[in-house]
């Protein structure tokens, strides 16, 4: 026995490197495939498909050979696959392309047999389903697309008919029309904004003409508006949403112009005039957005309007202004945990004590920014749940021989990452906790740290916080922080939400590494270092990234008052636009962060902290505070113009 196990010892990595030569073999034929599907060679497709089977990726191949003839497919071969695949995501995949050709051809009775089937539709599945009810005389299908007329702003082509049959029932009228447009160009969406009123009664419908110039040229068009304003609901109309094209460049010249024509405007046009004034000052954190907010009276407020009064009043530490306006909001988006953390800081800033606890019991324990303040207001400090008990062999074999988990892991090995990514994800669906950490740990194994974390991220009552948040080259990392004087627990912090940790990483911006550096950003450090030979091509090694990287979060430190709020803002959106993001006085870090006018910085800021705050409580293992982290953000006068030399 002992002389079987030490030929079998001795012969195991001959064996690993034949396996991983015809792994390699297989890999090479499979990217030949993607090749001939991009250039539609179905013939060299078909000769490669044959050499693929058994291969880990030999769905994606089936997959490929029926899209590229997918319109004249037989019905019966496409059934076929989606149950040889069935609840796969490249089953997923092509249910949803041949529903979509079912769609188009207004095949019916075989598009409803597959429909129920789909696991997520799109917007545009969903809409060739309510098609095909009304095709089928379902009257409630109009109820149900009320709900898509002020929601749906950029809507796909399938779409159309069911908007359209809204007109031709007379659900909707002019002034459904015209809620329609203004929710259009709050989102900049002209072009659907200009489609949309077509719907109008042909007396008010505006001339191309006119609506290219109250979109283009906005002043010169109100300053030739003719004096008979009042009596026109089209020219009222577009007048309101010109002021909205002035407010986006310039608020308080929108504000002197609606004030010249706000007489001959109805109440309705002039407040959401006024709303789209105030919002836009808001977001340039102008001391007259509130001011503006309140001159348009009690019209109703798009969601994010809404959002942007009450982060207005939270710069003016207005609570109740903060607590009328969460009020006031959708169920759904009052339930967002930031509105129901402000809201209970509204109750609490005036007396409600106890409905300010309730408030935020429901979102205490959560691990994000907001449940993290929620823990503290209530006296709890933050710590990482325990970790759950050690998965078993059978528990990983389980989840490692899963289908979908090898075809990401492959996806990965072919460096489909895209791809790789989606399978995952799909896969990770409807797991249990237990088998989401077993996911999670093959992923941590096999280096795909992205996929880890992802998978760590979705338990519900059994977690490993290890996994959530991996450290990864910490005999990088950690180095490269103390040589900078920077707390580790912050530097991955923002590392896990800038590249996952994956080295290679590049953005649509072109930011490269594990930590995300521009082209310009990498050079310019490199060149203040003195680092010799620089060329952006070293990037992406991970100890010329780390130092770059690090050097550049303690350079930006030091401008920005040493706070790791601003830096992290900084980090992300600029250091020139982190300093005027404050305030003329002392602005609680927690409200710095909700008022950040970039979208994508203002998430990024709040899991940054939130991250240190678990990673520091990993490493240090002691409970943790928030608070103490987000701090006070000091006044505009006091920030170093050192500042303004960083990239």
């Amino acid at each position: 026995m002992k002389f079987r196990l030490t030929v079998f010892l001795l012969t195991l990595p001959c064996l690993m490197v034949h396996a991983a030569i015809g792994a390699v073999t297989g890999d090479d034929r499979f990217l030949a495939a993607r090749d001939a599907v991009r250039a539609g060679d179905r013939a060299k497709l078909e000769r490669i498909a044959s050499e693929l089977q058994g291969h880990e990726l030999q769905a994606y191949v089936e997959y490929w050979q029926l899209l590229l003839d997918l319109n004249n497919s037989d019905p019966a071969t496409i059934k076929a696959f989606l149950s040889r695949y069935e609840k796969s995501y490249v089953a997923e995949k092509l249910r949803s392309d041949w529903l979509k050709q079912l769609g188009r051809k207004q095949q019916w009775a075989q598009f409803d047999a597959e429909f129920p089937l789909l696991g997520q539709p799109d917007q545009e599945l969903s809409c060739f389903a309510l098609q095909s009810r009304q095709a089928r005389g379902d009257a409630s299908v109009l109820d149900e697309a009320m709900s898509l007329w002020l929601t749906l702003i950029e809507p796909p082509e399938s779409c159309y008919p069911i908007l359209e049959a809204l007109i031709l029932e007379k659900r909707v009228l002019a002034d459904q029309v015209w809620a329609r447009v203004r929710r259009q160009m709050e989102a900049n969406k002209t072009a659907a904004a200009r489609y949309s009123m077509n719907y109008l009664p042909p007396s008010q419908t505006p001339d191309a003409r006119v609506v290219a110039a109250v979109i283009d040229t906005p002043i010169p068009w109100l300053v030739k508006l003719p004096t008979s304003l009042a009596g026109s609901r089209m020219n009222r109309e577009l007048a309101a949403l010109a002021i909205s094209r002035i407010a986006r460049n310039d608020p308080r010249m929108a504000a002197e112009q609606l004030m010249r024509i706000e007489s001959q405007l109805q109440a309705g046009e002039k407040g959401w005039a006024w709303s789209q004034i105030g919002w836009q000052a808001a977001q340039r954190h102008m001391p007259e957005a509130l001011e503006w907010y309140r001159k348009a009276g009690d019209v109703a407020l798009s969601e994010e309007v809404a959002q942007w009064k009450v982060r207005a009043a939270l710069r003016e530490k207005d609570w109740g202004t903060v607590r009328s306006t969460i009020e006031r909001m959708p169920p759904a988006l009052a339930a967002q945990p930031a509105w129901v953390y402000w809201l209970g800081r509204a109750y609490r800033a005036g007396g409600r004590i106890e409905e300010a606890n309730t408030l935020f019991a429901k979102i205490a324990g959560q691990p994000n920014f907001y449940g993290n303040l929620a823990d503290e207001e209530l006296g709890r400090a933050i710590m990482t749940p325990p970790r759950a008990t050690a998965l078993t062999r059978e528990e990983m074999s389980q989840v490692a021989a899963n289908p979908g988990v090898q075809r990401a892991l492959a996806l990965y090995r072919v460096n489909l990452r895209t791809e790789g990514v989606k399978e995952w994800n799909w896969t990770l669906r409807g797991m249990s906790d237990r088998e989401l950490l077993a996911a999670s740990d093959i992923a941590h194994r096999a280096g795909i740290y992205d996929r880890a974390i992802a998978a760590a991220d979705r338990t519900k009552e059994e977690h490993d916080y290890s996994l959530r948040y991996l450290s990864p080259f910490s005999d990088q990392v950690r180095p490269a922080a103390k040589s900078q004087a920077l707390d580790d627990a912050w530097v991955y912090g923002l590392m896990r939400q800038e590249s996952r940790f994956v080295t290679n990483a590049k953005s649509s911006a072109g930011a490269s590494g594990l930590m995300q550096l521009m082209p310009a950003t990498a050079k310019w450090v490199a060149r203040k270092i003195g680092l010799k030979d620089f060329h952006q091509g070293q990037v992406n090694d991970t100890d010329t990234n780390l130092l770059l990287g690090t050097t550049y979060m303690r350079l930006v430190m030091e401008s920005l008052d040493n706070h790791p709020v601003l830096a992290s803002a900084a980090y992300n959106a600029g250091p020139g636009r982190a300093r005027k993001w404050r305030a003329d006085r002392p602005l609680e870090g927690a409200i710095y962060a909700e008022t950040i006018p970039f979208n994508e910085t203002r998430d990024y800021v709040k899991k940054v902290m939130s991250n240190s705050v678990y990673y520091s409580a990993l490493f240090d293992g002691k409970p943790q505070s928030i608070k103490s982290r987000l701090g006070v953000i000091g006044p505009r006068s006091s920030v170093d113009p050192k500042a303004e030399e960083l990239p």
